[in-house]
């Protein structure tokens, strides 16, 4: 089981005109928004990743704008595990379980995902917060991901697992989002 002081939440390149042809994207978007503020009232670490910006545009607005206090980092390869900046940010949390959302999730955030399992790290992905162009795509990530040993969550399902019990601040902080 995730922990909230062992887990970090990974955001992958949702960006620009991609971000718009994506399989069921108002889903995706809303969800998006709603895992980061819920991380955020956990005080969950947000790692927030971006595919060469100056090819595939910013990150998209909706997204954005609930990273004020957050700055994306630029990748090249397909898997956030290649890049240094990455890897130095991501060791420095001194965290091992990750929570992986974003696009696409046949190309890069299942390429992370599997990096992540091969170091030891422990791998969830949120179905609501991924997503390809085409369903089938998105499908046979989420598949591949999960043969490979990650473990296939939702938004809800890893809000109370953080948490894991129906008392304090956060938990009506939380229940109040998903309502």
């Amino acid at each position: 089981m995730f922990t909230i002081d062992n887990s970090v939440m990974l955001i992958v390149d949702v960006q620009g005109q991609l971000a718009q042809q994506m399989y069921e994207k108002d889903k995706l978007f809303s969800s998006l928004e709603l895992i980061i503020k819920g991380m955020k009232i956990l005080n969950v670490p947000i790692l927030w990743m971006e595919q060469i910006p100056s090819k595939l545009g910013p990150t998209i607005e909706q997204i954005s704008c609930l990273m004020e206090d957050n700055t994306p980092l630029e990748k090249f390869s397909f898997s956030c595990c290649k890049e240094p900046a990455f890897i130095k940010k991501f060791e420095a949390l001194g965290r091992n379980q990750i929570l992986l959302t974003g696009i696409e999730t046949h190309i890069c955030v299942y390429q992370t995902g599997y990096e992540l399992l091969n170091q030891g790290c422990q791998v969830q992905v949120a179905t609501d917060c991924v997503s390809s162009r085409t369903k089938e795509n998105k499908e046979i990530g989420l598949e591949r991901l999960s043969q490979s040993g990650g473990q296939i969550t939702s938004v809800e399902m890893i809000f109370f697992e953080l948490m894991r019990e129906a008392r304090g601040d956060k938990f009506k902080q939380i229940l109040k989002l998903i309502k």
